[in-house]
């Protein structure tokens, strides 16, 4: 049976919240430029409560200039508990 990796959300979310802040962002700038009527969404992703929608994982690949595979963290451990 093939292995699923899982997303590790908790990583994933530091990891957003990193990049936003080497770009120089506010989580308030972040927020006016998906037009996010508050900072709620934003701050769940860094926090590791909520994903990203496919759609604006896309745009923040965009805004902080890497692909989307570097701004999602896959739980190796996960993985390797699942394949055993």
């Amino acid at each position: 049976m093939r292995a699923i990796p899982a997303i590790d959300m908790a990583a994933t979310g530091r990891n957003i919240a990193r990049m936003r802040q080497n770009a120089g962002l506010t989580v308030r700038e972040l927020q006016a430029i998906f037009g996010f009527g508050t900072p709620q969404a934003i701050y769940k992703w860094q926090r590791g409560t909520a994903m990203p929608t496919i759609d604006n994982l896309v745009a923040l690949a965009v805004i902080f200039g890497v692909s989307i595979d570097e701004i999602i963290i896959v739980d190796a451990n996960s993985e390797a508990q699942r394949s055993a």
